[in-house]
């Protein structure tokens, strides 16, 4: 009888990675230590409820969502998850308590009643269907990259809003954020009918004071383009690997150097966005009206963004695996088996399992290399 093949040891960089994601969390107690008190826990889901219950804000933000992971259903795959808008933002008043990362010792007294405000908090991150939401979230929860997202934010903010200084950390943003976290906030996935989730999208840049007010003409902008060295390096660089093949699709290059040059124009003279809330499609804030004898010429520049297959696929590409990370079976797979675990006391995990469970979209996302 053949001997099954030993399993392949995990690479030691996924190792690496893996020790890094992981948070440090209290060690299990030995079979004779006294059952833990919560003061011995670093953040035990009861003492997180109580501090909440002093926090009017908190303490009526978590009863309604206790309600509403009652009360929401599974949706049917062929249906669109329907949430409602206090369900949603009753979510986003707990973000910042200590409700969110709270433990549960397997150990510990009252373990059902600390399981049960898990539980509660936890669910909650399953009723959002924004997937733009879930990213920008992801981004918060890293210190770099809210840091980034934070700078330009403040810059692109306001009525009086100074252009330049916006478009600078914009592109001090999509050079500096993790490409995983940038391209996860500017191409996620959103269902047609789901505006507000591509009215996200589309806000993502600040189109507001990052775009012209008025539209210039195209060659106008590309004029400004060449004039900046650095603006002028990037037009060239999409031009080249967002060069299409063919009808299908068909980039010059890998779709993936096509994206990175596409967001590398963020923040120039020649910064793109989304058209609407409603699809995918890209364009330049810019027109080829009053361009003359260079109509033409005008056109073709314009089209480079707006009807170009090569990027118009690998933008969908991209979202299209964004929305694979956050799939429905994924999610169902993963709660069906800490379900299994909790109604099993042999199989529940240990107080580090609810970290490892969040740190898994950040592995998959950093060890993605496409």
């Amino acid at each position: 009888m053949r001997r099954p093949p030993s399993p392949r040891p995990l690479p030691p960089v996924f190792l690496m990675l893996l020790l890094l994601l992981l948070p440090p969390s209290p060690l299990p107690l030995a079979t004779g230590d006294p059952l833990p008190t919560e003061s011995r826990l670093m953040n035990s889901c009861l003492q997180a409820r109580r501090k909440c219950q002093a926090d009017p804000t908190c303490n009526a933000a978590y009863h309604h969502l206790d309600s509403c992971t009652s009360n929401v259903s599974t949706p049917l795959p062929s249906e669109e998850p329907s949430v409602p808008e206090d369900c949603l933002e009753a979510a986003q008043q707990l973000r910042n308590s200590s409700l969110i990362g709270c433990m549960c010792h397997r150990r510990m007294k009252n373990q059902v009643a600390c399981l049960d405000i898990y539980w509660t908090v936890h669910r909650a991150r399953s009723l959002d269907s924004d997937l733009c939401l879930k990213f920008a979230m992801l981004c918060t929860l890293n210190d770099k990259c809210d840091r980034l997202r934070k700078a330009y934010g403040e810059a692109c903010s306001g009525p009086r809003c100074q252009r330049h200084v916006c478009l600078k950390q914009l592109l001090t943003f999509f050079e500096k954020a993790a490409e995983p976290q940038a391209q996860g906030l500017l191409l996620c996935p959103c269902a047609p009918t789901d505006r507000g989730c591509g009215e996200r999208r589309r806000n993502t840049i600040a189109p507001s004071c990052a775009l012209p007010p008025a539209a210039p003409n195209c060659l106008e902008l590309r004029r400004l383009c060449f004039s900046d060295p650095l603006c002028r390096s990037r037009l060239v660089d999409f031009q080249t690997h967002c060069h299409p093949m063919d009808i299908l699709g068909t980039c010059a290059t890998e779709q993936s150097r096509c994206l990175r040059a596409y967001l590398g124009l963020i923040g120039t003279a020649m910064t793109p966005n989304f058209v609407s809330n409603v699809n995918s499609s890209v364009a330049l804030s810019c027109t080829c009206r009053g361009s003359g004898n260079l109509q033409e010429e005008c056109e073709q520049l314009e089209g480079f963004f707006s009807h170009n297959p090569c990027l118009t696929e690998a933008i969908a590409a991209k979202m299209r695996f964004h929305s694979q990370l956050f799939s429905q079976d994924w999610t169902d797979s993963t709660f069906a088996v800490v379900t299994h675990q909790n109604k099993n006391p042999a199989l529940r995990p240990q107080s580090w399992m609810p970290s490892l469970f969040s740190c898994t979209l950040p592995l998959i996302l950093l060890l993605s290399l496409w």
